[in-house]
């Protein structure tokens, strides 16, 4: 259910098409995510029908003797019992937990009864069930996972049931599993704004997890700073994101920008770690093709890229420029003509649910051309997303919209949080601008967005627009659906638009910078997207000449899906989880899992000494001739370290040399390891290192000392 739940599923299936070992665990939410509907003054309605799981491809998991399969938790003294459910994606398995059985009372029994549902308590149990639980299931069913995989916070508490198990089974202390359950953890968020991360107060995490605390053998203070940022006091809410970094040995964003925004939203979680090194990576969210393109645009795609074009790699790519023009513009109008179709048929059907007479619905029949540009704006309307961009400036839509001789028609679609006041609020206005009749035959708001509506859009849009406030896009996937399917993007440069647009593969919309004033801001970038498409946009669709087909926008479109293409798939990202992040993770798994723990063990009594030891380690002098030098020329730069009660093989010593900012920060350095030059009179130690001037300008250097282990996950864990 919702927009990660959607991409969970994009994962799940890339993996089973390219055979990877992967297993997915999940809520299964009996009333999932709300239908919507809009009244009759446009403002949203949520509806919750229950779901049935024998209807939806899932089977109940029974054990040998035909005992339906359970997992126990324990929810602040009382205990959750719930089902697993299968489902089958492909070759990868996805197991369900459902709490809706006989077993629980009655409050219990709705722990997961919906997305979004209920207070924080209510969140907190469902993370704990999908946490903890979770874990239980998956061990219930008889899967040995190796490296766990969660996104977001939601399922962070399956590291705290992982160190409850070591403890037990193994008499590890608590530090020491730690380092075995980190080895084996990936983190991955999925949002660029801490509002968006759960945050639980002590007095709710001590109920649940006091005992989890007593069990250990750790102070309750000690378990509240896992989720506590540097100068939390201990009463600081329980911070998800925070704790999920800490019981991960790798972690990532979701985009190249959103990995920016990630290194500087924790740096704080890394004291002394400039921001652009802080280890948080990068795997640019991708799409899976099969499930969003429409038959036409593939079966182009299959002959002129390859038949398994969604992994074909860019040289493949490149050959779609074979194609000629008349198959690709009349795969697309077959797809512009389904969605005015479904279009016509969805809005009839939702005027009819508001109690409109049938005798007054024949307008429907003329809504939307299917010649004319047709722009979708499809996603959850939140405030940063700014669905109401274009209403900023009525009568300059209404033009284009009215345009005789080069019409664009609009349609949008999404939902608002159930909680989202303000995005209610947008939805009613752009279902106000739609129902005037004046214009509700060229711009549309379509209802209840779901996945049947999303593939229709992708499929028949020519324009996809995305105008979300920079950089609060952490990726985005719905453009790249529509990319896949032929689509131009034109967005603002956020999520992975902002990686991937070249120049010439779309439009991208200006963001301005330094404008505090939101409605300032909107004003200037709304005046922006009009312009855009007035002059850039709309005369390139309609550019024909003589011909049918438009020449330059299909010059573009193939260029889109040369550069587009390698980048968007679910394969790519699959492939780059599993070469960048699985196979590392996995393999620090079996080197501290070996010989009974005893490396887990041991990298935590190294870091407690270390840290013991760390007030005594400093950098004592740094000298090189500080004077003018071409570039080109070397400099050595000679340092000497004290590094009190550790030893030289604990740690690394490095340079950093680059370009001096205007107070002499250092701008993107480059960091040199430093080599041993002996050791100093008062048996300090020496290093030196030797780097080349290859940039003009001001040049700054410095030295630091890290710790340094073989079994770190990261150098600057």
């Amino acid at each position: 259910s919702g927009g990660l739940g959607v991409l969970a599923g994009d994962h799940l299936k890339a993996a089973s098409d390219l055979g990877v070992p992967l297993i997915g665990v999940g809520l299964f939410y009996r009333r999932g995510y709300f239908r919507q509907s809009l009244d009759v003054t446009g403002w949203q309605q949520e509806r919750y029908p229950d779901l049935d799981p024998y209807g939806m491809a899932l089977s109940p998991v029974v054990l040998a003797g035909g005992t339906p399969a359970t997992v126990q938790v324990d929810l602040a003294g009382r205990t959750l019992t719930a089902r697993i459910w299968r489902a089958d994606v492909g070759r990868v398995r996805l197991f369900l937990l459902d709490s809706d059985i006989d077993d629980n009372d009655a409050d219990l029994r709705e722990v997961t009864d919906r997305l979004y549902g209920g207070d924080t308590e209510h969140r907190l149990q469902q993370e704990i069930l999908l946490g903890i639980g979770g874990v239980r299931a998956l061990q219930a069913v008889g899967v040995d996972a190796q490296v766990f995989h969660t996104n977001e916070g939601h399922a962070g508490f399956l590291g705290l049931e992982r160190i409850r198990q070591l403890v037990a089974a193994t008499g590890l202390t608590v530090t020491e599993a730690l380092e075995a359950v980190r080895a084996g953890s990936l983190f991955t968020t999925h949002t660029p704004v801490p509002a968006g991360i759960d945050r639980f107060p002590r007095e709710l995490m001590e109920r649940y997890f006091a005992a989890w605390a007593t069990e250990v053998g750790i102070g309750f203070d000690d378990l509240m700073a896992l989720g506590h940022r540097a100068g939390d006091g201990p009463d600081e809410r329980f911070n998800m994101a925070v704790m999920g970094l800490r019981l991960a040995g790798r972690s990532n964003a979701v985009s190249a920008l959103h990995g920016e925004v990630s290194r500087a939203m924790f740096a704080d979680l890394w004291p002394g770690v400039p921001a652009d090194e802080v280890p948080i990576a990068s795997v640019t969210n991708g799409v899976h093709a099969g499930t969003w393109v429409g038959a036409e645009i593939g079966d182009v795609l299959s002959r002129y890229v390859l038949p398994e074009w969604d992994q074909a790699g860019a040289d493949r790519w490149r050959r779609i420029d074979d194609a000629r023009d008349d198959e690709l513009w009349r795969a697309k109008h077959v797809g512009r003509e389904r969605l005015v179709a479904f279009v016509r048929r969805r809005l009839r059907e939702s005027l009819l649910a508001r109690g409109t007479s049938p005798s007054d619905l024949s307008w429907c029949d003329e809504v939307l051309d299917p010649a004319a540009l047709t722009i979708c704006f499809a996603r959850r309307f939140a405030t940063y997303k700014r669905a109401t961009l274009l209403l900023s400036e009525p009568e300059r839509l209404k033009a284009m919209l009215l345009d005789a001789d080069r019409p664009v028609q609009f349609i949008f679609a999404g939902k608002a949080h159930p909680a989202d006041e303000y995005g209610k609020a947008m939805i009613q206005g752009v279902w106000r601008f739609a129902a005037e009749a004046g214009v509700r035959h060229r711009f549309v708001f379509l209802e209840d967005y779901d996945i049947a509506v999303a593939r229709a859009l992708y499929q028949g849009a020519d324009v996809w627009l995305n105008n979300p406030v920079r950089p609060l896009e952490a990726c985005g996937t719905s453009g790249m659906k529509a990319a896949l399917n032929g689509a131009l993007n034109c967005s603002v440069l956020d999520g992975w638009w902002d990686e991937c647009f070249d120049g010439r593969n779309g439009w991208a919309i200006g963001s301005v910078e330094g404008i505090d004033e939101p409605e300032q801001r909107d004003k200037v970038e709304a005046t922006t997207l009009f312009g855009l498409l007035e002059d850039s946009v709309v005369p390139l669709f309609y550019d024909r000449g003589r011909a049918t087909a438009p020449a330059g926008w299909l010059r573009t479109v193939k260029h889109a899906y040369a550069t587009l293409g390698p980048t968007v798939t679910a394969s790519r990202m699959v492939r780059d989880y599993v070469l960048d992040l699985y196979e590392p993770t996995a393999a620090q798994a079996d080197r501290l899992g070996a010989d009974h723990l005893a490396p887990a063990r041991a990298l935590a009594g190294w870091k407690t000494g270390v840290l013991a030891a760390w007030p005594g380690v400093h950098v004592d002098t740094v000298s090189t001739d500080v004077g003018p030098a071409d570039v080109g020329s070397d400099r050595t730069v000679d340092a000497v370290v004290h590094l009190g009660e550790l030893t030289a093989d604990d740690v690394v010593v490095q340079l950093l040399h680059g370009p001096a900012g205007p107070d002499g920060e250092l701008v993107h350095p480059e960091v040199m390891v430093m080599a041993p030059a002996g050791e100093a009179d008062d048996g300090h130690r020496r290093y030196a290192a030797t780097f080349s001037c290859l940039r003009a300008g001001r040049h700054g250097i410095a030295v630091r000392v890290v710790p340094s282990h073989p079994d770190l996950a990261t150098p600057l864990e």
